[in-house]
């Protein structure tokens, strides 16, 4: 299954309102979350945050069919959950907005797998 993992810098300020919205999908937005993520076709997500000296970054690695369009996905959806990710999340949280590239994806060095 393809994957991509990048990093994402939190906007400064905006990291207790990235933990909120990532506690409302692990709790009571977690069934909107899960389909979301079907209907984007993504099959694996991890998420982590990443404190720094140089400001606070989210860590993802997702899997999917095209974990490469997911952002653009989610940014150009109409179904409500989308747009509350891509509005709460994508953009307030990170600033990302549709009229810029995602995310660059790390150069992968190894992938081991057990």
């Amino acid at each position: 299954m393809p994957a991509i993992t990048f990093a994402a810098p939190l906007l400064p300020g905006t990291t207790d309102a990235w933990i909120q919205a990532a506690e409302e999908m692990a709790g009571p937005r977690k069934a909107e979350f899960e389909e979301s993520r079907r209907r984007i076709g993504v099959t694996r997500e991890v998420v982590s945050l990443q404190r720094t000296p140089h400001g606070d970054f989210v860590v993802v690695c997702l899997e999917g069919d095209d974990p490469d369009g997911v952002i653009s996905r989610y940014l150009g959806s109409e179904e409500p959950f989308d747009r509350w990710f891509a509005e709460t999340v994508l953009t307030g949280c990170h600033g990302m907005t549709s009229s810029q590239e995602p995310p660059a994806p790390n150069r992968v060095f190894l992938d081991w797998t057990a």
